[in-house]
């Protein structure tokens, strides 16, 4: 295995630096104090950057495998790659009173925190890239301002939303903050306009996923179709919830491969 290289790490509010568990390659972050970016930069001149949302279900972040393992494959296709720690809605707020929480849409927050940060940069095309929960979060930033697009696998974008969930009856999630956040932002559903991001998206979904079902990905392309939007998606039968850059053993083995021809599209448009 190659040495992992050090990433910068750019501190985007106050609080405490982050703290992994684990061992790469299966570190993760539980319990986030601050919002961080961990920049990858490309080793050669960048022709884009990416602003990467690993997931977890807003219950922790799953760091390496949706997060840096992400970063060094964009990095190899030419792009600067920039890893978002965020905080999680409903966990205890370390700089608050005591039983105090993180707001309901702290990672929302946080992310515009990054993509602030990301506009002082040097000019380049930016994708929002979210695997999982990370990918409902990276949607939620393509609706905030204009990006190259979006890329979003296996992602919980609006089904989750009490009022339209999957399978019907399903509980509310917990804490409650983290339900409000899906309530607030359903992406892909027409009686939320504001949840339409306004760019290209490529999606990859595993068809027969128990844990994000497929409407989630049905329910934004039928939205998108609507509305005139650009959209790429593959629906690969075989594959498992998580997949990420992992276990490509099935017709999902393709997906990266379609991924950089569609991120090649969208950095030359």
């Amino acid at each position: 295995m190659k040495p992992l290289p050090e990433p910068r790490i750019t501190a985007l509010c106050g609080g405490a630096p982050n703290r992994l568990s684990g061992d790469w390659p299966e570190r993760c972050c539980t319990a986030p104090t601050r919002a961080e970016l961990h920049s990858y930069p490309c080793p050669t001149a960048a022709r884009g950057r990416a602003l990467i949302c690993a997931g977890g279900g807003y219950l922790q972040l799953v760091h390496d495998k949706e997060g840096v393992e992400i970063a060094l494959w964009l990095n190899s296709l030419g792009l600067d790659a920039h890893v978002l720690l965020h905080r999680l809605p409903g966990q205890p707020c370390q700089d608050a009173a005591p039983g105090s929480v993180w707001p309901y849409d702290i990672a929302l927050q946080d992310g515009r925190r990054a993509l602030d940060h990301l506009a002082g940069l040097a000019p380049l095309p930016l994708l929002q890239v979210g695997l999982s929960s990370g990918g409902h979060l990276a949607a939620v930033l393509a609706c905030q301002s204009p990006c190259a697009g979006a890329l979003i696998a296996y992602a919980p974008l609006n089904a989750n939303h009490r009022d339209h969930k999957v399978p019907a009856g399903k509980p509310d999630f917990a804490p409650p903050e983290k339900q409000a956040f899906y309530d607030a932002w359903p992406i892909g559903l027409a009686e939320a306009p504001h949840g339409l991001p306004r760019c290209p998206l490529f999606l990859a979904y595993a068809l027969h996923d128990a844990i994000v079902p497929v409407e989630h990905a049905l329910n934004l392309l039928r939205c998108m179709a609507r509305t005139g939007q650009a959209v790429e998606a593959h629906l690969f039968p075989d594959a498992a919830h998580g997949f990420a850059l992992r276990a490509l053993h099935g017709a999902h083995a393709q997906w990266p491969r379609l991924a950089e021809r569609w991120i090649d599209e969208r950095l030359a448009a």
